[in-house]
């Protein structure tokens, strides 16, 4: 059985082309998923919408608490970092791992980075040796495979790699630095442009952004059902 771990970011609550003023990237989310579970109805599906719920901001306390071993926590320490163990649990349950964000300002909006720097941490997703200076960092998520599927929305066009306006993306790139750095390392990106033109430049994205989720839930499928032979072969064979 499969789990996904489902996070919207948009600050529009609806989904674009169901509710009015809804959100490009919360439809991408709801597509990708509703596809999967109605092929693999047993997957099950964890949803957290920062988007409405943003995580907290980390502050100093924050920084004491995670930076403390946990044999020397105080009790507060605990309770400052509840929040964080929670984020971190739900993501580690996750065998993939669906994220829909629009591209603000250039960058992701707030509560996304408020996610990501709830979920780095050390001793939980990271390790940190500094007897290895040439590789001081350990990717604790990279026990087992897991997948990120990155769906945004943008304003205009041009800000995929190769793009003329590529060098001011730094929504996807951000993203992959930091979940490959904790070891989610099969990363697959889908986004729809245009939304400020509208009319039939959007609609054309939008068609070509839900085709090329189709495919990516077909593709994710089709490779599960071919590991899960090979798993069961070694498994097998080694009784």
């Amino acid at each position: 059985m499969t789990h996904i771990l489902q996070l919207d970011a948009s600050a529009r609550p609806g989904r674009a082309g169901t509710h009015e003023h809804g959100s490009h990237s919360r439809s991408l989310t709801h597509r990708f998923v509703s596809r999967w579970q109605a092929r693999r109805p047993g997957d099950t599906v964890t949803h957290r919408d920062i988007g409405d719920t943003p995580p907290s901001f980390i502050d100093q306390r924050w920084i004491q608490a995670a930076f403390t071993p946990p044999e020397k926590h105080e009790p507060w320490m605990n309770d400052t970092l509840a929040e964080s163990d929670q984020l971190i649990d739900e993501l580690v349950a996750a065998d993939i791992l669906v994220i829909g964000a629009p591209l603000y300002n250039f960058g992701m909006p707030a509560a996304l980075k408020a996610w990501m720097d709830q979920i780095v941490r050390m001793g939980r997703t990271v390790e940190y040796d500094p007897s290895t200076p040439e590789a001081p960092f350990t990717a604790l998520l990279a026990d087992r495979p897991r997948h990120a599927v990155i769906l945004s929305s943008r304003g205009g066009v041009g800000f995929e790699p190769g793009g003329e306006l590529a060098h001011m993306n730094h929504l996807e790139p951000s993203l992959t630095t930091v979940l490959e750095f904790i070891g989610i390392t099969s990363l697959h990106s889908i986004a729809v442009e245009n939304q400020e033109e509208g009319g039939d430049v959007l609609a054309q994205s939008v068609a070509e952004a839900e085709r090329r989720v189709d495919e990516l839930v077909m593709q994710l499928q089709g490779s599960l059902t071919k590991a899960a032979p090979a798993m069961t072969s070694s498994l097998v064979g080694s009784v």
